[in-house]
């Protein structure tokens, strides 16, 4: 699953999205969203813009929790959403048909395996640096005294740089395909629906990994030191037999 990205200048995030748009007015950060962002972990506020008559944005927990869930700890198990089965599974077939969003990012984090245990977290953004936006869904839930609004991020089969790190990534849209995503209107039609779900595949421009400190792997640690260089030769660490006893990384794109 997607489970750690970065959004490490959404002030200048701002203006390229009204760029990409053509909107006559600039957009407003929500409260908060406005920082540096390093290692964004589930059930924190994510940046997000849902599909609304108007183009803004707005901060939802990431880990979707749907309108009947008794409590927001499924959230945890639904920071994702595969592609392949938006229209068809119960827990997502009804956002995925009117509750759309961009979550946006500047790069996601994956942990490349090697023998036992051993691994290296691997920081993925795009070649130039630039921000992007992946495609997500949202929901609000009002079983308690404030309503909640929340997103899951969709993922797809993985580009040739993602697939000896994961079987999985998040879907990037270029901003060509924002648009679509983010209409308001509540789509019913089977065929328009198979339109959407084309747009979800693999990123088509340039991707880089680099392997980068073992810090993001606690989500405590929200700092520039998150994206320092791994310390040591990678393929040695990968390769090295395993005798420490250590917790076991739930992978960050095993999805439901």
């Amino acid at each position: 699953m997607c489970g750690r990205f970065t959004l490490t200048d959404p002030k200048s995030l701002v203006a390229s999205i009204g760029s990409s748009l053509g909107l006559d007015e600039e957009l407003v950060l929500p409260e908060g969203m406005d920082i540096a962002r390093y290692n964004v972990a589930p059930s924190q506020p994510v940046l997000v813009m849902p599909n609304s008559d108007d183009r803004h944005l707005e901060a939802f927990r990431w880990g979707l929790v749907p309108f009947w869930a008794d409590d927001v700890s499924i959230g945890y198990r639904m920071i994702n959403a595969r592609a392949e089965t938006l229209a068809e599974k119960p827990a997502f077939r009804r956002y995925f048909a009117k509750r759309r969003c961009l979550v946006f990012a500047d790069g996601f984090f994956e942990w490349r395996r090697g023998k036992g245990k051993n691994k290296v977290p691997m920081y993925i953004r795009r070649a130039d640096g630039a921000p992007f936006a992946f495609a997500g869904l949202w929901a609000v839930w009002r079983k308690q005294k404030q309503p909640l609004t929340s997103c899951t991020i969709v993922t797809t089969t993985p580009t040739p740089l993602v697939a000896p790190i994961h079987d999985r990534m998040p879907v990037i849209l270029p901003p060509a395909r924002w648009d679509a995503w983010l209409d308001p209107e509540h789509i019913k039609d089977r065929d328009a629906l198979a339109e959407l779900q084309a747009l979800l595949v693999p990123y088509e421009d340039e991707l880089v990994a680099s392997a980068v400190s073992r810090r993001v792997g606690s989500p405590q640690n929200d700092d520039p030191e998150c994206l320092a260089p791994f310390e040591g030769d990678v393929d040695e660490v990968l390769d090295a037999a395993d005798k420490r006893k250590r917790p076991v990384q739930q992978s960050l794109f095993d999805d439901l």
